[in-house]
């Protein structure tokens, strides 16, 4: 308890980094008061229903921050712009001039492709505030609009979805930690009063074994969550001793390459529901068709992703194969076996070259496999929980669970390093 005290003392004693938290406790308050600020013409009675109703709608309000649950303006909170992000990433697959943009130029490469990211979030808010519009008039959620209604919904929206991105960046340079992240993370949080007045206040005493039993879960998932987000796996390396001018001999230094097993983060996680989701919107605008084959077809697809058996397996699979998809783009062992080549280092026992690069791809194979099989169970873990009980209240919250405790991981790790630096 001393060392917490001593340490929160250094950390609130000194002026710049409490110059930094302050700042960022600020817009985190200013983002919060944003997701207030509703939509006109909302009928919110349905709109809670359609919400305790879809476990879906529920996980994509994680990732808007908690401002789609009552059509807020800035209703998709940083999702464009992570979606932006990782269609850019994915781009560096199929262009090498990209993606000499963001491995090779440094700095200046990654804040031109930062750029790139950010032209992009606009149109994709506006697919994304459509889709959203429509599917709620569908739900009759929203009342029929005019074009000139419309457009400026569609206006609020994405200035709502920009200013959210504008305030992360800032955050992220003049506050502390990850600012998109550190949005989603107090999103969640602001929700945790709610769920927790909704379990009291639905609370049976007869499922009292439940309760106890959903909360040793819980503590088995946010420990489960700091130990795999913390795992890695390290690579022995060796620098081969050289020879400079005046006979001085360099390297034969033994260090290691650090291979986490869960490379993705929450990545995947966004990406199955987002083919989740699309499927979905499409099918719904079908439902309405003139035509009774195409409305039929549609309806009975709707049926079976309204399955919850089909919906928990077609989420697991596609987040334990996204997870190997998005560690094959963003880590490139060919990549790293060159830069080892390049700089005298060699893995012990391992020939330099294509044989690194195969030994590299080997290892990472089976830390993906662990890290994208721990990924789908936390992603479904809460689906199957409330199938299993039914107590909708009752929410082991995977998948905002891991965006927490990852989100505080970082920033304890980012304080931690400023006062280290203030220290010495």
């Amino acid at each position: 308890m001393s060392r917490l005290t001593s340490k929160l003392r250094l950390i609130f004693g000194d002026v710049s980094l409490r110059r930094r938290i302050l700042f960022a406790l600020g817009f985190l308050a200013l983002t919060r008061l944003f997701a207030l600020i509703p939509i006109p013409g909302i009928d919110v009675g349905r709109l809670q229903s359609l919400f305790a109703g879809s476990e879906f709608l529920n996980l994509l309000n994680i990732f808007s921050g908690g401002g789609l649950s009552n059509l807020s303006i800035v209703m998709l909170g940083v999702g464009p712009y992570i979606t932006a992000s990782i269609i850019m990433q994915l781009m560096t697959v199929m262009s090498p001039k990209l993606k000499a943009v963001y491995q090779e130029e440094g700095e200046a490469g990654r804040r031109r492709f930062a750029q790139y990211s950010r032209l992009l979030t606009m149109p994709l808010a506006l697919i994304q505030g459509y889709a959203f519009i429509k599917l709620l008039q569908n739900q009759a959620v929203l009342p029929p609009l005019s074009f000139g209604a419309l457009a400026v919904d569609l206006m609020v929206i994405i200035a709502g979805s920009m200013l959210l991105v504008w305030i992360g960046e800032l955050i992220t340079e003049f506050g502390i930690g990850n600012g998109m992240s550190l949005i989603i993370f107090a999103g969640i949080v602001a929700q945790l009063p709610g769920t927790l007045y909704q379990l009291v206040f639905t609370f049976d005493p007869s499922q009292l074994p439940v309760y106890a039993l959903g909360l040793v879960v819980s503590l088995i998932v946010i420990f489960g969550v700091v130990v795999v987000t913390e795992a890695e796996r390290p690579i022995p390396i060796t620098y081969a001793r050289q020879i400079r001018g005046g006979g001085r001999a360099q390297g034969g230094i033994s260090t290691y390459l650090p291979l986490r097993v869960n490379q993705a983060g929450v990545i995947p996680i966004i990406f199955a529901l987002s083919i989740l989701l699309f499927p979905r919107m499409i099918f719904q605008f079908l439902s309405q068709s003139k035509f009774p084959s195409v409305s039929g077809a549609s309806n009975f697809a709707l049926d079976i992703l309204a399955n919850n058996w089909f919906y928990t397996s077609a989420y697991f699979i596609l987040v334990v194969l996204f997870t190997y998809f998005y560690t094959a783009v963003t880590f490139d062992p060919d990549h790293i076996s060159e830069n080892l080549q390049k700089s005298g280092a060699f893995i012990p026992g391992v020939r330099p070259g294509h044989s690194t690069a195969d030994y590299i791809s080997r290892v990472l194979t089976r830390l993906t496999l662990v890290g994208a099989l721990f990924l789908g169970a936390i992603a479904v873990l809460p689906l199957i929980f409330r199938s299993l009980t039914g107590i909708q209240a009752l929410a082991i919250g995977g998948t905002a669970l891991l965006i927490v405790v990852s989100v505080v991981i970082d920033l304890i790790k980012k304080i931690d390093a400023q006062v280290s630096a203030r220290e010495y």
